[in-house]
């Protein structure tokens, strides 16, 4: 049999029951309920002032908006699974990219599985109770913002690959010179960075854009990929921002297949997105891009490339690329 809430009627009873000092045994007989039941229920929802005596109504408000709360917060009630989000948030992760890491990190345990709606829920909750977790959304809103049911096919530029038509071994993360593309923001109206991640070594190069525009965003990409060996430019998956418009003449200035994401998944760019809340710990958001000098960004992009990571056994996105670039040199 599955358990009945106790009603307004039972905690006003438990209360007069109370003033008559029966035990807690005498008050669940009287009323067919568990002793375990009336037990936690006064210790559950007592007053905050331990001298002040049990009320059935102040007893039952305080269910009511327990209850109310687990249906809102039940997945984030497991502290590793709320840390973690935590986490990413504060990393500049997307929803996205935190619901995809936790099924890659924690693939057999449950427990540590939520849904990118049920984290975008959980932050525009904390929003309206003062919380300031939206702020590490890339669009830094208070509210979510309504869309259409075509809101998703809309903008996309015209003759786009989708990520589904790309080489099935890309996702593999087998072989060398399959790449990830994004731009970073900084302060509006200061100025961009465009990135790219190599997938296997994470290696990353970057530019500054001082603008967003599709040819400005063109002749940084072709310029960061001039260095790297023709053999280490096979695919650039990038996301579907109008500043990547002139794709075609980057495919073919830089002998990339380009394909594109689908929108609103940013976890298909995973590699990226991760590297890009790394590099927030250099440029935060909000900060005026105007005072990034090629200068200071060369030397944040140094230094994550030679920082060790997890999964690549410890060695850095720069020791690993290094060994395919002389490979890749020595065909």
């Amino acid at each position: 049999m599955s358990y009945v809430h106790l009603t307004l009627a039972e905690r006003h009873i438990i209360y007069h029951l109370k003033l008559y000092r029966l035990s807690v045994r005498e008050i669940a007989r009287r009323l067919h309920r568990s002793h375990t039941t009336i037990s936690r229920e006064m210790k559950r929802n007592a007053p905050a002032f331990p001298h002040w005596p049990y009320w059935g109504e102040g007893a039952h408000n305080q269910a009511l908006t327990r209850r109310k709360q687990a249906r809102h917060f039940k997945r984030q009630a497991h502290q590793p699974l709320l840390d973690y989000v935590i986490r990413g948030l504060q990393a500049q992760w997307s929803p996205d990219v935190i619901a995809a890491k936790l099924a890659l990190d924690y693939a057999n345990d449950m427990r540590m599985r939520i849904s990118i709606e049920s984290i975008y829920r959980w932050v525009y909750r904390d929003a309206v109770a003062g919380g300031t977790l939206f702020k590490n959304l890339r669009r830094c809103h208070p509210k979510r913002r309504k869309q259409s049911r075509y809101a998703s096919l809309r903008g996309l530029l015209p003759g786009r690959v989708s990520i589904h038509a790309r080489p099935d071994e890309v996702a593999l993360k087998q072989r060398f010179g399959d790449w990830e593309g994004d731009t970073v923001e900084g302060a509006k109206g200061t100025g961009y960075i465009t990135t790219h991640v190599e997938r296997k070594s994470r290696y990353l190069i970057a530019k500054k854009l001082i603008n967003k525009t599709a040819m400005v965003t063109r002749l940084a990409t072709c310029q960061a990929f001039r260095p790297v060996p023709k053999a280490l430019r096979k695919t650039l998956t990038l996301d579907n921002g109008k500043e990547f418009a002139q794709f075609k003449a980057i495919a073919k200035q830089t002998g990339l297949s380009i394909y594109f994401a689908d929108p609103y998944s940013a976890w298909q760019r995973g590699c990226n997105e991760n590297t890009n809340g790394l590099l927030r710990l250099y440029f935060p958001k909000g900060m005026d891009f105007k005072l990034v000098t090629e200068k200071t960004l060369a030397e944040a992009v140094k230094k994550l490339n030679h920082r060790p990571r997890k999964c690549l056994n410890y060695q850095s996105p720069h020791e690993v690329f290094l060994k395919a670039k002389r490979g890749a040199l020595a065909m």
